[in-house]
């Protein structure tokens, strides 16, 4: 089994794979290294084993805090082709992951923010402990949801996508389940029997059979292109170079608030 270094992998005897997001002292921030091995597992791991599902967690207190902040800092400074080659690896690995051929179950708790959301999106089915918190939080920060933008709308539609997709407003699971980001809420005690519930009936399925519908559901859904993937790393690397970025990451650092923020409360 592959050892990871901003993931943890185990897989029981039926061929369910436990894959946790597993830096939790950066909240599971989608650091380079953690997009990384994501990618890794989507197109090596998951397609070389004998896996029949997969459930995507968090390891500590947050599911996923979305983008590392350190990591969009030095975007700031990079050059375009560099901020183009680091955007393109978050989209592809969305990408990968979108296009797993066996179902992933996504096991949220904590909070999910930002490309924690995208997580989410790209999952077949996820479940929420009760208390989690969610945010499409970019624009606070001068920023878009570019990469992560088009398994969002194609989560939830254009028209609950707008209801929080550029407020950067935090809502609860109760919003959550409403706008279909995920399908069910639970108590931290029952999360673990919940999730079970969604793996359960894939093992009396035949896997091939399932990998060719999940395939068919995803050319019948929303028509996710290289186009628009393109677009969307084009749409990050543009808002990086606006000077908005550049003041709203700065200012989070600085524990300063940008000058867009209301001084009216």
């Amino acid at each position: 089994m592959t050892h990871y270094a901003a993931l943890s992998l185990t897989v029981d005897d039926r061929g369910v794979a436990c894959l946790a997001l597993n830096v939790p002292e950066k909240r599971n921030a989608l650091t380079a290294e953690m997009v990384g091995e994501l990618t890794e597992f989507a197109h090596v791991e998951a397609r070389n084993r004998d896996l029949r599902v997969v459930i995507l967690s968090g390891n500590g207190n947050t599911f996923c805090a979305g983008g590392d902040l350190a990591w969009m800092k030095t975007q700031i400074d990079a050059d375009r082709e560099t901020r183009m080659r680091e955007a393109r690896k978050i989209a592809f690995m969305l990408k990968s992951l979108n296009n797993l051929p066996i179902p992933l179950i996504g096991k949220v708790h904590g909070g999910a923010f930002g490309g924690g959301i995208g997580l989410i999106s790209v999952c077949d089915v996820a479940i929420a402990e009760a208390d989690t918190q969610f945010g499409l939080t970019e624009t606070r920060l001068g920023l878009i949801p570019a990469t992560i933008g088009p398994y969002v709308l194609a989560r939830l539609g254009e028209g609950m996508a707008r209801r929080v997709f550029m407020s950067s407003r935090i809502f609860d699971t109760h919003e959550a389940v409403r706008l279909g980001l995920i399908a069910d809420a639970c108590t931290a005690s029952a999360l673990d029997d919940r999730v079970e519930r969604e793996v359960r009936p894939y093992l009396d399925t035949a896997p091939k059979a399932v990998a060719a519908a999940k395939a068919f559901a995803r050319e019948l859904g929303a028509d996710i292109t290289d186009a628009m993937i393109d677009d969307s790393i084009q749409r990050l690397v543009n808002i990086w170079e606006a000077p908005e970025a550049a003041e709203g990451i700065a200012a989070f650092f600085a524990k300063t608030e940008p000058d867009w923020i209301s001084k009216n409360g």
